[in-house]
Order: structure tokens, then C-alpha cells, then sequence
């Protein structure tokens, strides 16, 4: 904590920030100190870019002082929030057992952009000081979605600490605005460019063939992909039964006879066993690199700088839906397969299934145009 100086008022002090500015000057808090009971109490007031000023410190110790003068009950004094560390140290050991990978992304973040923090108490964290970290993230050339993932973080943890008693207060994350995000794929392949790419992986990983394959005839994410195992595979039935999606709704996506033929071919010995494995015999985390090398060596992102319009890996599933959607299924349908819990998601499909409107305005032109109108 700063060092308190004594203003000019009895028992009224102020310190500056070493990280806070307000209009292009240090911040400033305000503190009192007060004798009660015969123990000193220090009680602080507030920052001057909160609107708190000397006056209102010298205004609040005068209260105190009369109440303790005619014996009247101090407002209770809160008990002192923890300090942001131990609130992420107690955080990551609950994300290591309830999140998958959670520790090592949550690890990562707190590290790399948070560690600023650990000196506060959560009470005294502002959301002047999340503004600034998304300044920060943001002036450091990272994304908008890294600066809005890293406010969602804080604001997760404010809320485990609330729910584990730590903290009684406001979380200073719904007071900031979160980037808004312009990164919505759209991006999709057509069909000489999806056999182009097949093409191209089965030469250099026969695997990452396999996986892509999954992605662009069933619609199923990364993640599902990776977590599939023996016991998944319906092939009676042409089923892949997704236990652990994204949105945690199990739901059933369906085999091509492509599809069928390659999950045959390397079908688990045992239900538990992955699908797809890394190379250390272990569960696959993350798309390989060698996916991006050989889209690259494809050329589909030649001279493409939108990311919106560059080929990745979640472009198997948009190219799966877009499919769908041109060839006339109902947006129902489609956002059955993707696994979507509400229509609105799939919505961005809909321009693609109205040919009921490109015939309607076609229909209307030919009858402009049979009545001599040309």
C-alpha cells in the first residue's frame, strides 16, 4: 500500500497511486484515522477518479467522531477482502480438477497479464484497473477477443470468490465494456477447394485427413473430434454419439459412407479408447500446425488478410453447415446437427436456404418482363 500523508485536516490522509491515473496525474485515495474504544481505526474513503474528494473525507470522520462523542453504534467495519493472488491461487487449484486444460490456459492468462493485480484486495480492484488491462492487452497488438476473454476470466473469478464466501461486494467486470468482436467466420469452402485440402493432408498426415474429414461431413468441433472414443461409434446405425460437447448437450451426429469406411478402418480395440490419438499415445489438446502448413501450401489463403475470410480448422463445421444450407435444409435441421441450443445461432445460414425468395424474385421479373416490359 502507498504511504499515507496527512492533509491538512485533522485525521484525514491521502495517498497517490503508483498505477492509477486520473486526468493525467497520479490517483489519489482518501483515508481517516479515528481512536474508538481506545484502538485506532483506519477506514478508507475512496479515489478521487471514484468522485470522492477531501471533503467528503473530512465530512465522514466528522460523523464518526460525533456518533463515538455520544455513544451511538460505528457502522460495522467490513472485514478486509483477500488479496487478488490468494483468491487465484485457491482459482487454479479449483480449475486443475473442474476444467479441462482449464489450470494451464487459466495458469497462462493470470501470468502473462494479471500478475499486476496481486498486490490489490479484491475490494480494491476498480473497474479503472480492468479498463486499463484492456487497454494494455489490446496496445500490445493482441486481440479483441484476447482482451475480451481476459475480462470474462477476472470476472469468473470474482464470481467463484463470491460463491466461496472471500469476497461480499461488486463485480467490477460489469461495469466494463468488452470489446466487441468482429470474428465470426465466413468463410466456406466449396467443393473442389474441400477435396483440394483432403487431398493435401492425406499426402502429408493421413490422421489430420481423417479428423478434417469428420469436421466437414458430420459438423462436429475440434474438440468433440478429440474426445471420441471406441464406445462413440454407432456403426449400425450410422451414429457418433458426442457425450461432451461445447454447450454440454449430448447429441448424435451422423456417418457419411465416407466417414463410416475411415472409423471402421481404425476403429478403437476397446470402447475407452481415443479415436484419434497424439503422438504420445494420449488424447489429442489441440489442431496441429500441420493442418495450417498445408492449407497454406494449398493457397486458400492466398492474399486473404480478413480473418473472417481465412480457412481454419472450425471452417470444416461452417463449410458442413453452409452445404446444408444450399442444399435447401431448414434451419431446424441444421441447428439440430450443429448442436445448437438455440435457433438464433444458426440464423447466419438463413441467406443461404432462400431460394424460395430467389425464385419468388425471379417469377416476378418474368412476368414484368411477359407484359412488354423490358
Amino acid at each position: 500500500m502507498a504511504l499515507r500523508i496527512l492533509t491538512q485536516h485533522i485525521g484525514v490522509y491521502r495517498r497517490e497511486s503508483g498505477k492509477r491515473i486520473f486526468k493525467g496525474k497520479p490517483d489519489v485515495c482518501f483515508d481517516i484515522a479515528y481512536k474508538y474504544r481506545g484502538k485506532l481505526f483506519w477506514e478508507k474513503i475512496g479515489w478521487l477518479s471514484e468522485g470522492y474528494t477531501v471533503r467528503m473525507a473530512v465530512a465522514v470522520r466528522g460523523e464518526r467522531i460525533r456518533s463515538i462523542r455520544h455513544g451511538l453504534d460505528l457502522p460495522k467495519q467490513k472485514a478486509a477482502s483477500p488479496l487478488f493472488k490468494d483468491v487465484m491461487t485457491k482459482y487454479l487449484q479449483w480449475s486443475a480438477v473442474n476444467k479441462k486444460n482449464g489450470k494451464i490456459v487459466d495458469e497462462y492468462l493470470y501470468r502473462k497479464h494479471l500478475k499486476g493485480l496481486d498486490g490489490k484486495r479484491l475490494s480494491e480492484i476498480s473497474p479503472f484497473d480492468l479498463e486499463e488491462i484492456k487497454t494494455n492487452t489490446l496496445g500490445k497488438g493482441l486481440s479483441p477477443a484476447t482482451a475480451r476473454h481476459l475480462l470474462i476470466f477476472v470476472g469468473g473469478v470474482f464470481n467463484k470468490a463470491s460463491l466461496w464466501g472471500l469476497y461480499k461486494g461488486d463485480n467490477p467486470v460489469k461495469q466494463v465494456k468488452k470489446p466487441t468482436l468482429q470474428n465470426r467466420r465466413e468463410r466456406f469452402l466449396n467443393y473442389e477447394e474441400a477435396r483440394l485440402l483432403l487431398s493435401e493432408l492425406n499426402k502429408i498426415s493421413t490422421q489430420w485427413h481423417d479428423i478434417a474429414l469428420v469436421a466437414l461431413h458430420c459438423g462436429l468441433r475440434a474438440g468433440e473430434i478429440f474426445n471420441l472414443k471406441g464406445q462413440d461409434l454407432d456403426f449400425d446405425n450410422h451414429l457418433i454419439h458426442i457425450a461432451d460437447p461445447k454447450n454440454g448437450h449430448p447429441r448424435k451426429a451422423y456417418m457419411t459412407e465416407e466417414v463410416k469406411a475411415m472409423l471402421l478402418r481404425i476403429r478403437p480395440s476397446s470402447p475407452g479408447e481415443s479415436v484419434f490419438k497424439a503422438r504420445d499415445g494420449g488424447p489429442i489438446k489441440n489442431v496441429s500446425r500441420t493442418f495450417a502448413r498445408i492449407v497454406d501450401k494449398s493457397g486458400l489463403n492466398n492474399g486473404i488478410d480478413d480473418q473472417r475470410y481465412k480457412v481454419v480448422f472450425h471452417t470444416m463445421r461452417h463449410t458442413f453447415a453452409s452445404w446444408l444450407a444450399l442444399n435447401g435444409e431448414t434451419i431446424q435441421t441444421i441447428a439440430e446437427l450443429l448442436g445448437h441450443r438455440t435457433l438464433a445461432m444458426t440464423q447466419r445460414y438463413s441467406h443461404l436456404t432462400a431460394d424460395h425468395k430467389k425464385r419468388a424474385v425471379l417469377a416476378m421479373e418474368k412476368l414484368f418482363n411477359s407484359n412488354g416490359h423490358r
